[in-house]
């Protein structure tokens, strides 16, 4: 007997019919001697539609009150799937996340799980129920409901898998398991059998969108074994996230090509090459609460330099209005640039760590296609361009064509 966890997402849960699909995966694991929690979102659309209620009624709506709002989402579908099950003649029990307690800090919208009581749930377990836990939501220490951010359920279900030891987390989804890119761009594009941690967080990290990045955190973390499968088809082993490199290590240099058309770029020209200079421009960023993704700083010349950080596109207008009311002046940069029209391209695979030459290939590669980058960040796995937008697919195309990841 395993104790599985598993996430169903928003498609996945869309309508009452793939709700009873749902159950009926969920009873085939439990019928097979398994004790099952399963986590749910809201379905497909809910979220967005109940964010735009909320702004009906205010323009900026009030961060509690907005949680309170869009947390109800994933709540009426976990009630939907316990009375699917109990419907099947299944004991279930649904929970809202401040039921058991999954105890979150204070910041509304993005909150960080700190802790999870999970006596409830073993106890319903040991009693031989399936318990349904709404994803992307829990309670602060004052009581109050917070939500995790987009794509929350999945940190749900690794925080639940980690608190009760489970055998494997599942994380159900529209596709059936991780691609070496987007099928979608390259049709080419191979299913893996398994991937390593370490990569698989700097795919979700560069925009691949099929898990969280908190979740591929939290699951490394706690060393909590994910899978990643098709809410859609009933065959198929999926793709293992796992901790070791094994004996693959010697044999794709890349596993997989991550992009992101949702970044757009700043750049802030003609800044004193002095130190503390990166803090007073990211400062006042990080006080509104905005991610900056990759930051370039050039090299200074005759006491200046420019500044370059990438954040997401929603943010743009945001970023500028502070960089320009708050910071322009003080210090006295000449001109502050901003740029919708870019994507984010990553090259990620633990086999750099032994074979050179992957960016020079990467950028001859790119060259012959006359393609022109414009800001290169690197880690000891991957390696990020940012390129003009409309280049994109044909950048991945050839690449991946280039580092023949179409085959196995």
């Amino acid at each position: 007997m395993a104790l599985i966890v598993q996430k169903f997402g928003g498609t996945s849960v869309a309508n009452p019919d793939r709700i009873n699909a749902v159950a009926e995966r969920v009873a085939k694991h439990y019928k097979e001697g398994n004790q099952v929690v399963v986590v749910v979102s809201a379905m497909s659309g809910e979220t967005n539609k109940l964010v735009s209620l909320a702004e009906e009624m205010m323009e900026d709506p009030d961060p509690r009150e907005l949680d309170m709002v869009v947390s109800s989402g994933e709540q009426v579908t976990a009630g939907l799937t316990a009375l699917a099950l109990i419907n099947m003649g299944l004991k279930a029990k649904s929970y809202a996340g401040h039921q058991i307690k999954i105890l979150t800090d204070e910041a509304y919208g993005k909150a960080r799980i700190l802790n999870i009581d999970s006596n409830k749930i073993q106890d319903d377990l040991k009693a031989g129920f399936i318990v349904v836990v709404a994803g992307f939501q829990g309670v602060d220490s004052d009581g109050n409901i917070t939500t995790l951010g987009r794509g929350g359920s999945d940190t749900t279900a690794v925080a639940v898998a980690a608190a009760l030891k489970a055998d494997e987390c599942q994380i159900y989804t529209d596709v059936d398991g991780i691609y070496t890119t987007d099928p979608r761009v390259v049709p080419e594009a191979r299913k893996l059998k398994s991937i390593t941690f370490e990569e698989m967080l700097e795919m979700a990290s560069l925009g691949s969108k099929v898990l969280q990045t908190r979740s591929v955190e939290c699951a490394g973390k706690f060393k909590v074994r994910l899978r990643v499968l098709s809410s859609f088809e009933i065959k198929g082993d999926g793709t293992v996230i796992t901790f070791e490199e094994d004996e693959k290590m010697e044999n794709p240099i890349i596993s997989g090509i991550a992009f992101n058309r949702d970044e757009a770029e700043v750049n802030v020209l003609g800044v004193p090459d002095t130190p503390g200079i990166a803090y007073q421009i990211l400062g006042p960023i990080a006080e509104a609460n905005i991610d900056v993704d990759m930051i370039i700083q050039n090299v200074g010349k005759d006491g200046a330099t420019d500044f370059t950080f990438t954040v997401h596109k929603r943010d743009l207008t945001k970023t500028l209005k502070i960089i320009n009311d708050e910071v322009k002046d003080k210090i006295n940069a000449r001109e502050v640039v901003g740029d919708e029209k870019i994507a984010k391209l990553s090259l990620v695979g633990v086999g750099m760590r032994s074979h050179a030459g992957v960016a020079s290939k990467m950028f001859k590669t790119m060259a012959d296609e006359k393609i022109n980058i414009s800001t290169i960040s690197t880690s000891e796995i991957k390696i990020s361009v940012i390129l003009e937008e409309k280049y994109l697919d044909n950048a991945v195309r050839v690449l991946h064509k280039a580092f023949d990841l179409d085959k196995g």
